[in-house]
């Protein structure tokens, strides 16, 4: 019988949030043989009575949760902002495990989430260039692409799951990261071949007007050549586009999660099919405002690796 990755799930001061993700993480098959750890992340030094409010209930809520293999509960005293908190939390936990599967409160997943990934981390284990796996996916058109999955260069971060092998390269000095890209040229790869902005995130670490693990997670895998597979369809869902959160707004998106993705050994290259069909909802943005969704989808998920 195999021995399944340890979830770890990282919380704040969003009670509705987290006591969804716990709803809806629980319905997995998996779930009652696997243990799920949880990390609170404390009050910040000025917090009013309303935050701490919702700190305390999110806490409630976690403690009350009984329906895993075992629920390991860590609540930190002070603030160490969610970056702080999921590299001390990650790097924790897989040291002790050698594998994990990530999620945040507000990230709700689909009943075959923990099979997806489970399955994804046993069948590229021994794949050195497969950095991490990743749940989330654009809406994007799939009839041309007979693959369930597919591979990206770097990292993700809705949903993810990796080894230690691969967080051992994790690397949070941003200056670091920026020059080797900068020097390798390799500035219009890592922007995704010009479509997203991933160099001016980097730049943004460094001035201090983001904090984000996850662009630093992204660059430490790209510039060991590290690839992120990636599902074609969605299977969790972003609940935390409701200005609720620390790092995004009000955005309605139509994200059309999947029960289950069906996992299947693929070459390791990146997908032409998914630059193919991304610049086509590039090319609507440019178009007329017809559908301003699109531009707000596009906008929003510009911004995927601000966490």
């Amino acid at each position: 019988m195999r021995t399944l990755a340890p979830i770890v799930l990282f919380t704040y001061m969003r009670p509705r949030h987290t006591q969804q993700t716990l709803d809806a993480l629980a319905k997995n098959k998996e779930a009652e043989d696997s243990i799920l750890y949880i990390y609170c992340d404390g009050a910040k030094d000025n917090a009013d009575t309303d935050v701490l409010l919702k700190i305390k209930e999110t806490r409630e809520i976690v403690r009350s949760e009984k329906r895993f293999k075992k629920v390991i509960i860590n609540e930190h005293s002070s603030n160490k902002g969610l970056a702080g908190s999921i590299i001390e939390g990650v790097t924790e936990i897989i040291n002790r495990h050698e594998k994990i599967i990530v999620l945040e409160d507000d990230i709700i997943p689909s009943p075959g989430f923990l099979r997806y990934m489970n399955d994804a981390l046993d069948l590229y284990l021994n794949d050195d260039a497969v950095g991490c796996i990743h749940a989330w996916n654009y809406n994007l058109d799939t009839t041309y692409y007979p693959e369930s999955t597919f591979f990206l260069k770097g990292g993700d971060c809705w949903g993810w799951a990796t080894w230690q092998r691969s967080w051992k390269l994790f690397n949070p000095n941003t200056k670091v990261l920026l020059d080797k890209i900068i020097d390798a040229q390799l500035q219009y790869d890592f922007n995704r071949r010009g479509t997203h902005k991933f160099i001016e995130m980097l730049e943004g670490q460094i001035k201090g007007t983001i904090d984000s693990w996850a662009i630093r997670w992204h660059a430490s895998l790209f510039i060991h050549n590290k690839y992120c597979l990636q599902p074609t369809k969605p299977i969790v869902e972003n609940i935390g586009l409701d200005n609720s959160g620390i790092h995004c707004g009000v955005w309605n998106i139509n994200q059309h999660p999947v029960d289950y993705i069906q996992v299947e050994k693929i070459s390791i290259r990146e997908s032409e099919w998914f630059f193919k069909e991304y610049c086509k909802l590039l090319k609507e943005e440019r178009e007329p405002v017809r559908d301003f969704s699109i531009k707000k989808i596009i906008s929003t998920l510009r911004g995927l690796f601000t966490n």
